[in-house]
C-alpha cells in the first residue's frame, strides 16, 4: 500500500469538491492577501479552524491571513492544528487488506515535507519512502537508518531549493541509512511528473519490506535528540 501526500497545487481542487457537497463558497486566501482584501469576520457562534500542517509548521499564507484578519463577536474562536497523521497511518496499517510489512510513503512539494516528517515520526511503519522536492528536519534523519529512501528533486527548483533534499539524504547516509537522490538537471519545481512516469520507482518500492522497524524505533527513541 502506498500512502501519498500531494502538494499545495491540489488544495483548491479538493476544496472545490467539498464546497459542492456542502453548498459553500470557496475563497482563496492567496487572492485575498494579494489584493489586500482583508475584512472583519463576525462570529456569532464558535469558530474552529482545522489546518493541515506540513513539516513542522502551519503554512505561511494561512498564518499571515489569520494575523491580518479581525475576528469579531464570539470569544470562542480557536485554532486546531492538525498534526496527527499518525492516527491515519495506524488505521491504514490495521485494515484487513493492508500488508503491514509493505506500506510505502511518497509525496511531492508540501507532500514531500510531509513524507520526510511522518517517516521520521513513525519509521517502524514504512518499508520505504519516496520524498519529491521536499525537505525536513535533517537533524532527525537518524530515525530513518532502517527505512530506505529514494528522493527526487529538480536542479532548477526555485520553490523548494535542491539543497533541502541534499541535506536530508546526506544526513540519512551519515547515520548509516540507505538513501539516494536523483536530480533532474533541467527541472524546476516539477520533479514529480518524471518520477511518477518512471516504473522503476514503483518497482524499487515494492522490493522492500518493513523487516527492521522495531530496531529502528528502539535505537532512536531519544526525543531529546531526535524529536
Amino acid at each position: 500500500m502506498i500512502l501519498y501526500f500531494s502538494g499545495t497545487g491540489n488544495s483548491r481542487y479538493l476544496a472545490e469538491q467539498i464546497a459542492k457537497i456542502t453548498s459553500d463558497e470557496v475563497v482563496s486566501i492567496n487572492n485575498k492577501l494579494k489584493n489586500n482584501d482583508i475584512s472583519d469576520i463576525l462570529v456569532n457562534d464558535r469558530l474552529i479552524f482545522v489546518v493541515p500542517t506540513y513539516a513542522w509548521r502551519i503554512p505561511r499564507v494561512v498564518r499571515e491571513w489569520i494575523l491580518k484578519t479581525n475576528f469579531k463577536g464570539s470569544k470562542n474562536t480557536w485554532f486546531d492544528l492538525w498534526e496527527h497523521l499518525e492516527k491515519l497511518v495506524v488505521e491504514i496499517a490495521g485494515l484487513p487488506f493492508a500488508d503491514q510489512n509493505r506500506i510505502y510513503l511518497m509525496g511531492a512539494s508540501m507532500g514531500g515535507y510531509a513524507t520526510w516528517q511522518l517517516a521520521m515520526s513513525m519509521p517502524r511503519y514504512f518499508a520505504a519512502i519516496v520524498p519529491i522536492c521536499g525537505g525536513g528536519m535533517y537533524w532527525n534523519a537518524a530515525r530513518l537508518v532502517n527505512v530506505p529512501v529514494w528522493a527526487f528533486h529538480g536542479a532548477k527548483d526555485a520553490v523548494v531549493l535542491l539543497e533541502e533534499s541534499v541535506k536530508m539524504v546526506e544526513a540519512v547516509k551519515r547515520s548509516g541509512g540507505k538513501a539516494k537522490l536523483t536530480v533532474y538537471p533541467e527541472n524546476g519545481h516539477d520533479a514529480w511528473s518524471d518520477t511518477y512516469s518512471d516504473p522503476n520507482v514503483f518497482l524499487w518500492l515494492l522490493q522492500h519490506r518493513c523487516e527492521n522497524g522495531n530496531a529502528c524505533i528502539d535505537n532512536y527513541n531519544r526525543s531529546d535528540l531526535y524529536g
